[in-house]
Parts: structure tokens; C-alpha cells; sequence
């Protein structure tokens, strides 16, 4: 993998920034300027989004491969930060990379994304699964219907949705091809095992009326994780940094302040 799309800008400790599914790293825009003041900001565009260019679809289906392009670009003493697909990523990065990720930081982001027998904090794999199929046929519409999932329960829903249209990608066939893989990552993926093991202090940020991955996701890690924090922020959905910035930032410069 390479070609990975990295923006680097501001002063401070290395804080990188990953998005989540159907997105870029401009999502980060209402936040970052005020972030650059205090860290050196690395915004990347996860492969298949963004500036990132694709890669073969046998290979772009694998958080592994995703998590070792990234590993490439990965700054020493990282703070990373992930937001629900990026927050898998960055899971995987201070698993794998655990000299250089110092701290983590979990938006939104759960360790298994599907429901199962003896995970109920998931999304049914049937809605996924339709996600998927519909991609294809309908683009438009079909990443609409996430982007409205993800600003309900926000206080500001109409404002967090402008938002995010804002920063989704445009529909070309290298997008929709890395957007199916992302989907297939999120259907695949179990990291329940893994959490345990991560070491690094961990600060967990997540909306109370997250209509995409369930609080109790990031309440699980919580008492799995070695050293955590859990923030959890009322009226906010999927997204905090667009529905709550100053709560955001404030969970942000806790991993400076400790």
C-alpha cells in the first residue's frame, strides 16, 4: 500500500486524526484549526478515501492492510485519535505500533460493529448487509441514509447533517470500490479480543444518542481497557466533534493535560 494522502500543519505533540467510513479528512475541519494551536496535526485519508488511492480489493478488505499503510506514515510519540472505522484502525495501530502511539483516543468507535449471540451492542448484519448491496445501485441515496443515521440524536441534527454531506465522497468507481471494502471491514471485523491487551492510557468519546454504535460498545471497552477514560457527552450523536466541538477538544487536550 502507499499513496496515503497526509495534511501536516500546527505546533505541539503528534496528534493523527482518522475518519471513519464514507469520509476524508476535511470531516475534521470545524476542529482542527483550534486542535493545530496545541498538536502537530497529521490528517489522513484512509485508503480507498479521500486523496488516498485505492488498492486491490483482496487486500483493502483487511483492517491489517489498512492499519500497515498507516504504520508507513505513523509519526513517533502519536496521539491517535479515531473516529468509528478510523477509531478500528487506531486500535489496531497501538496494538501493532506500540512504540510509537503513546496515547489513544476512540470516538465513537466500538471493538464489533455487527450484532451477534453474545454481542448485542452491534448494528443487525442485515442493515450492513444492505449498505453494501445498495452502494452499487444507488450511491447517492444509500450513503445519504448513513449520514442521517449518524446526525440523529444530535441536538443540532440539521446542522451536523450539512456537515457531514460536506465531506462525504463523491461518487466515483474507486470510491464506491473502497467504500465496499470499508463496509465489508465493518462486517467483519472482532477486536473484542484485542482490547484487553492495549496498554496505552485510552480516552473513549461517545454520544449518548450514537444511533450508530451503541454507548454501551465504548462502556464495554471501558472495563476492559487497562487505563481508560469513558466521556460520555448527552444529546450527541455519531458524531461529537461536529455536534459538540468544545467537549471534543476538551477530551482532546485531556492527553496533554495528565
Amino acid at each position: 500500500m502507499n499513496n496515503i494522502h497526509v495534511r501536516i500543519f500546527g505546533n505541539g505533540p503528534n496528534l493523527v486524526l482518522l475518519h471513519g467510513w464514507g469520509m476524508h479528512s476535511s470531516i475534521w475541519t470545524s476542529v482542527h484549526e483550534r486542535l493545530a494551536q496545541y498538536f502537530c496535526l497529521h490528517l489522513i485519508d484512509l485508503p480507498g478515501h479521500g486523496f488516498s488511492s485505492s488498492v486491490q480489493t483482496d487486500t483493502l478488505d483487511k483492517l491489517e492492510a489498512i492499519t500497515e499503510a498507516i504504520a508507513k506514515i505513523l509519526p513517533a510519540d502519536s496521539i491517535v485519535c479515531g473516529w468509528s472505522l478510523g477509531g478500528q484502525v487506531a486500535i489496531e495501530l497501538a496494538l501493532r505500533e506500540s512504540q510509537r502511539v503513546k496515547k489513544l483516543i476512540l470516538v465513537s468507535t466500538t471493538p464489533h460493529f455487527v450484532q451477534c449471540k453474545d454481542w448485542l451492542l452491534g448494528m443487525e448484519f442485515s442493515v450492513l448487509e444492505l449498505f453494501t448491496r445498495n452502494l452499487k445501485l444507488d450511491y447517492k441515496n444509500t450513503l445519504d441514509k448513513f449520514l442521517v443515521l449518524q446526525a440523529k440524536g444530535s441536538g443540532n441534527t440539521r446542522k451536523v447533517l450539512r456537515q457531514l454531506r460536506a465531506s462525504v465522497l463523491r461518487e466515483t468507481e474507486s470510491n464506491i470500490v473502497g467504500l465496499q471494502a470499508g463496509l465489508q471491514i465493518l462486517l467483519s471485523t472482532d477486536l473484542r479480543k484485542k482490547i484487553k491487551y492495549i496498554h496505552q492510557p485510552v480516552i473513549l468519546v461517545h454520544g449518548e444518542n450514537d444511533f450508530i454504535v451503541n454507548l454501551g460498545a465504548a462502556q464495554w471497552m471501558h472495563e476492559q481497557l487497562q487505563d481508560s477514560v469513558l466521556i460520555s457527552l448527552s444529546c450527541c450523536g455519531h458524531a461529537p466533534f461536529l455536534s459538540h466541538p468544545n467537549d471534543f477538544i476538551a477530551s482532546v487536550m485531556r492527553t496533554i493535560q495528565v
